[in-house]
């Protein structure tokens, strides 16, 4: 499991890497002390640091939150990203690089909410035990990895699969049942690619519903290979990889399917990959650790494995109260997590805008950067790259502006024209001279039909929905005031 380890482990530094590269465009303009939702103001609201609430809070952001100590927090995380990439003292960057994701992710409330920031999280804090030792340890001859620590991830592969395809059946969702989930998922995603609006435009439902029965067939049955012996691994990992390089291409979801793609590789093996051009390790040693080592490895991921498997989809309605500790535990750290994705499928398609107006007439659309606004716009492919400001405008526009509050917010830092906002868009149609007025409005999306793209040049169908939330303007005293309807 040399190989196979030494990959996984190149894979998770440029996952790493990718994290914190989107960061460093937008984590002033999230969570700064002018964001959209400041660190500090939350770290104020829970008060003085003691032990309890560090443990609920896991974050060095309680050491400061100003806009250099965030920026401080990214280039460093880019910099033991690239050293673990080129495997300099690779268990010591994975572990920094985790603590520092986990120190964002716990900080930045409603912008990581996301299982795939769990699911990074539990990857990097298992690979601390799964990396080798020491400075440039190569492939790791003399630290062979953890038997314990590689299930682990591969257990967290599984659980990513299986957990999806138990939730779907739980949530009784109608378009899963009626093989129908498929028919219009590439246009009501988060983030649609220009390949997912060709895939839609495959015409028989037949095909889609079929597509919807490969789903389960993957995520309930083909993933059990995994615990199989090593042909039968081998092959899991050819079926299942073509399956999320297919998903890459036609949505994006950050880092997410690149996650789980990179975890497949745990699933080969030295002899394999060497029948592949890669060189036999070298000779080494037996390994000598010490019994205070591997008694401190099984306990502490015997606690995450019990808390996987209490938080499992359905078994944590059945568990004892006393038994769910090991989760309750761990919680904070988001390193045992239960997943499952698409339980239900979104059946429409809304996109906020936010808009601008100096005179309450003529109206300026704030340009996105990712999200789609433009009809005439080709969806592009930019994941692993994840834009948290325009992902959560997608959950926020499935809501009202009362559950998400922040899409206010930004309405009145937009009035201040805060520069560290205006970068999550693609650029200031004010020029920075703020418009009098601010307000958020709802549109309605549909990608259009071959014949309507020949016609119209066009990607997208959109109609208005009316305001999503008040509009704001400032008083003459210069507080923010709710705009006449």
């Amino acid at each position: 499991m040399l190989w196979p380890r030494f990959l996984w482990l190149r894979g998770l530094g440029l996952l790493f890497f990718s994290a914190f590269f989107s960061l460093a465009f937008q984590i002033q303009g999230l969570i700064g002390p002018r964001g959209i939702l400041p660190a500090s103001e939350f770290f104020d609201a829970l008060g003085p640091p003691s032990l309890q609430a560090v443990w609920q809070v896991p974050s060095l952001l309680w050491l400061g939150s100003s806009n250099a100590a965030l920026s401080a927090l990214v280039w460093a995380g880019l910099g033991a990203s690239v050293l673990l990439v080129v495997n300099i003292w690779p268990r010591g960057t994975c572990a920094i690089c985790t603590v520092l994701f986990l120190s964002f992710v716990a900080a930045a409330q409603d912008f990581s909410s996301y299982q795939s920031d769990g699911m990074l999280l539990e990857a990097g804090f298992l690979s601390i035990f799964l990396a080798p030792g020491g400075l440039r340890p190569g492939l790791g001859e003399r630290d062979p990895p953890s038997r314990f620590a590689r299930f682990l991830l591969v257990w967290e592969w599984f659980r990513i699969y299986f957990e999806s395809g138990i939730v779907k059946i739980a949530s009784h969702d109608e378009q899963w049942r009626n093989l129908t989930a498929l028919d219009h998922y590439y246009e009501n995603g988060p983030l649609p690619t220009y390949l997912g609006w060709y895939a839609q435009q495959v015409p028989p439902h037949a095909f889609h519903a079929a597509c919807v029965v490969v789903v389960f067939v993957f995520e309930l049955g083909i993933v059990w290979l995994a615990f199989a012996p090593r042909p039968a691994r081998r092959l899991c990992f050819f079926l299942v990889s073509p399956f999320q390089i297919a998903i890459i291409l036609t949505a994006n979801y950050a880092f997410l399917n690149y996650l789980v793609l990179f975890l497949g590789i745990l699933l080969l093996d030295d002899p394999f990959l060497q029948r592949l051009g890669l060189r036999p390790p070298a000779e080494a040693p037996a390994p000598v650790r010490s019994a205070a080592r591997i008694l401190f490895e099984y306990a502490v991921l015997g606690v995450v494995l019990a808390a996987t498997i209490v938080e499992a989809p359905r078994v944590v309605r059945v568990v004892p109260r006393p038994l769910l500790w090991p989760a309750i535990a761990l919680a904070p750290f988001r390193i045992a997590n239960s997943y499952g994705l698409f339980a239900v499928m979104t059946k429409d398609r809304y996109e906020i805008e936010f808009q601008g107006s100096r005179d309450g007439k003529t109206w300026t659309a704030y340009p996105f950067r990712y999200k789609p606004q433009d009809p005439a716009a080709a969806p592009g492919i930019y994941a692993p790259y994840q834009p948290r400001f325009d992902w959560n405008l997608w959950f926020a526009s499935l809501g009202t502006f009362r559950e998400y509050p922040w899409v206010v917010q930004t309405e009145g830092l937009l009035l201040d024209g805060e520069p560290s906002v205006l970068r999550l868009f693609a650029f200031d149609p004010f020029h920075g001279k703020p418009p009098a007025q601010v307000r958020a409005v709802l549109w309605q999306y549909w990608f259009t039909t071959r014949a309507e793209k020949r016609a119209t040049g066009r990607w997208w169908r959109r109609e208005p929905r009316g305001p999503y939330a008040p509009g704001l303007r400032k008083g003459s005293n210069g507080r923010l005031e709710i705009m006449d309807r």
